[in-house]
C-alpha cells in the first residue's frame, strides 16, 4: 500500500498527524482538526508543543523523544489542550519512519484515538475514591497519603506540622431537629468556612459524620493557639440554612510532629484522644495531646466503645423495681433500671458502666433505648390488664437536648396505644438546678403530652422553695442516703421530715428510695410518707417476673 492509500485508510479510523524530526507538524487529517479545534492552516508548520496541556512532567516528554528518536515505537496516553483551552486525552502510537537506504529516521507519524470519555470516567472514579462527595473535601485515603508526604517533608526540612481533629458539638441535635438534608447543608457550609480560614499549604479533610481533620504544615508553634482559636470562632458564628438560624461549636484535638514522633495513624489517634479531652473539658475549646494522659484516655475510649458495643449487640437489659403504697399494700408502679448482661462479667449494675459515657452522646442513645423498651413493656402489661406507671431515669445530657421534647413526642406517637401518663421521667435535682429555665419549660411541654415527672435524689443538691415552686414535677423522691440512716441520724431524720412536709405543702407526691427494713417502713409511715421502694420491698427484677411478684405482694400485704 502506498503512502496516500495508507493515509486514506487511517483517516477513516483515527486521528492522524505527521511531524518532522523537530516536532513541526507537516500533515494532519480532519479528525485531528475536529478534536483540537484548530484548522489545518493554524497547525501545519507549527510545533506540536502548541497542544501541550501542562499536565505531564518534562520527564514524560524526554522519555517519549528518546524512544522515537532512537527508532523505536512509543505508545501511551497523552493529555492535550484544545484551542478553546479545554483538555482531551488520546491513546497515541508514534512511529518513526526511516528511509529505505540508510535507515535513518526522517519523520514521525502519530495515530491517535480519543479516550477522553474513558479518562474522565477514570478520573471521576479516582476522585470519588479520595474525596468526600458531600463537601468535596479530601477523605481519609487522600489525607493518609498527604500526611505521609508532610511527615517526610518535615523530616527533610526540620519543620513542624500540626494534626488537628475537629468534632462539631451540637450537630446531632441539628440532624434530629431539622433533618439530615439540612444537616448536610450545614456540613458543607462548615467545610466552606474552614477552607477560607486555612492557608494554601494546609489541608482540610472530612473523616465522616461531623468530624474534620486540619493538617497545618510548617506551623509556628507560638502562633498556633491563636490560629486554633480562630477556627473555633469561625464555627461558633451562627449558620443561616434553609431559613433556620442554627448554632454549633467545635472541639479540637491537636498533636504536633515531631514532638509526637509517630506515623500517620498514630498521629490521628492522638489528635482524636486530645479532641476527646476537649469535649470532656466542656467543649468549644482545643486541647493538645499529652503523652502523660494518653493511657488514661485510651482506657476511657475503650470503656466507651465497650458500652456502645453492648447497646449495638443487644446486651443491655431493663429490670423493674416495684414502688408500693405501704399503707394499703398495693403496687403503684415500677422504676426501670438499666443492667448490662456482660458476656464475661455477668449482670452489671449501671454504676459499673454508665459513668464512662455520661458525658458523651452514647448516653443519649441509651436514654432513647430505655424509653423505647419501657414503652414496649407498658404495652405488654396493658394487654395483660396491668396499668402500672413506670419511671425511667433521664441523664442530664439527654434531657438538656434542645429537641428532647420532639424526640419524646415521636416515641409516644410510635407507641400511641400506650397512655403517656404511664411514662414517668426521673431527673436529678442537680440537673434541674443547672438549667432551670430549660428544664422547667421541658417539664411543662412534656406534661402537656401527658407524661409525668419525678425529681430524683431530692435533698442532695441545694434546692430551695423557689426551685420546687418553679419545677412542676408531680413526685419528689427522698434520696436513699437519707432513708438508710433515718433510724440513727437525727439530721437525716429531720431532712426527711422536711422533704415530706415540703411535698405536702406543694401538693406533690413523695416516695422514699432505698427502703431496706420493716423499721424504716414504720418510721416513714409515721412521718406521713406512704410510698416507697427499695431492696427491703423487692430488688429490681426482669419483666417476666413482675406480674407474679405483684400478685403475691398484694395478696400478702393488703
Amino acid at each position: 500500500m502506498n503512502e496516500d492509500k495508507y493515509r486514506t485508510a487511517v483517516d477513516a479510523a483515527a486521528i492522524y498527524s505527521e511531524t518532522d524530526l523537530r516536532g513541526t507538524i507537516t500533515h494532519i487529517n480532519d479528525q485531528f482538526c475536529a478534536i483540537s479545534g484548530y484548522t489545518k492552516d493554524e497547525l501545519i508548520g507549527t510545533n506540536h508543543r502548541l497542544l501541550n496541556s501542562g499536565q505531564h512532567a518534562p520527564e514524560f516528554f524526554r522519555t517519549l523523544w528518546r524512544t522515537i528518536s532512537s527508532g523505536h515505537i512509543w505508545k501511551g496516553e497523552i493529555c492535550n489542550r484544545r484551542k478553546d483551552g479545554s483538555l482531551y486525552w488520546v491513546n497515541s502510537t508514534i512511529v518513526p519512519i526511516k528511509d529505505d537506504l540508510a535507515q535513518h529516521v526522517e519523520k514521525y507519524i502519530s495515530i491517535r484515538f480519543d479516550v477522553t470519555e474513558k479518562q474522565e470516567l477514570l478520573e471521576a472514579m479516582q476522585w470519588r475514591a479520595s474525596h468526600d462527595v458531600l463537601t468535596t473535601l479530601p477523605n481519609r485515603v487522600y489525607l493518609h497519603d498527604r500526611l505521609h508526604q508532610a511527615i517526610s517533608a518535615a523530616q527533610r526540612h526540620g519543620r513542624s506540622l500540626a494534626v488537628c481533629i475537629l468534632d462539631l458539638d451540637g450537630f446531632k441535635a441539628v440532624n434530629d431537629r431539622y433533618g439530615h438534608a439540612t444537616g448536610d447543608l450545614l456540613l458543607v457550609e462548615v467545610a466552606n468556612r474552614l477552607t477560607r480560614e486555612l492557608r494554601t499549604e494546609d489541608l482540610l479533610a472530612r473523616l465522616g459524620g461531623d468530624e474534620f481533620v486540619l493538617l497545618l504544615d510548617q506551623v509556628d508553634e507560638t502562633l498556633l493557639p491563636a490560629a486554633l482559636q480562630r477556627v473555633l470562632d469561625v464555627i461558633a458564628v451562627p449558620f443561616h440554612i434553609d431559613g433556620y438560624v442554627m448554632k454549633v461549636a467545635g472541639s479540637l484535638g491537636v498533636t504536633i510532629y515531631p514532638q509526637d514522633n509517630e506515623g500517620p495513624d498514630t498521629l490521628l489517634r492522638h489528635a482524636d484522644q486530645a479532641m476527646y479531652e476537649a469535649k470532656q473539658s466542656g467543649r468549644n475549646r482545643f486541647r493538645f495531646f499529652d503523652v502523660s494522659i494518653s493511657q488514661k484516655t485510651q482506657a476511657a475510649f475503650k470503656n466507651i466503645e465497650s458500652v456502645k458495643h453492648a447497646l449495638e449487640n443487644d446486651e443491655l437489659r431493663l429490670h423493674y423495681q416495684p414502688k408500693v403504697n405501704l399503707r394499703n399494700g398495693t403496687v403503684i408502679g415500677f422504676e426501670a433500671l438499666l443492667r448490662w448482661q456482660h458476656p464475661e462479667l455477668g449482670l452489671l449494675p449501671p454504676d459499673a458502666f454508665l459513668p464512662a459515657v455520661e458525658r458523651t452522646d452514647v448516653i443519649i442513645e441509651i436514654g432513647d433505648w430505655v424509653m423505647e423498651q419501657t414503652l414496649r413493656q407498658l404495652r405488654i402489661w396493658n394487654a395483660e390488664g396491668h396499668h402500672w406507671p413506670t419511671s425511667v431515669n433521664i441523664a442530664a445530657r439527654h434531657f438538656q437536648l434542645p429537641n428532647f421534647v420532639d424526640r419524646l413526642q415521636r416515641l409516644l406517637a410510635k407507641h400511641s396505644d400506650v397512655e403517656p401518663r404511664l411514662l414517668d421521667l426521673e431527673i436529678l435535682e442537680s440537673t434541674a438546678i443547672d438549667n432551670l429555665e430549660h428544664v422547667s419549660q421541658c417539664l411543662i411541654d412534656c406534661q402537656q403530652m401527658g407524661v409525668t415527672f419525678s425529681l430524683d435524689d431530692f435533698g442532695t443538691g441545694f434546692s430551695s422553695l423557689n426551685y420546687l415552686k418553679r419545677l412542676p414535677a408531680q413526685t419528689i423522691k427522698i434520696d436513699k442516703s437519707f432513708v438508710r440512716d433515718i433510724l440513727h441520724d437525727k439530721d437525716d431524720l429531720a431532712l426527711s421530715e422536711a422533704i415530706i412536709n415540703l411535698s405536702r405543702t406543694f401538693e406533690r407526691e413523695v416516695i422514699a428510695e432505698g427502703v431496706e427494713t420493716d423499721l424504716q417502713e414504720k418510721m416513714l409511715l409515721g412521718m406521713g410518707c406512704y410510698l416507697a421502694q427499695g431492696y427491703g420491698i423487692a430488688p429490681p427484677m426482669p419483666a417476666d417476673q413482675v406480674s407474679d411478684w405483684a400478685t403475691v405482694y398484694e395478696l400478702t400485704h393488703r
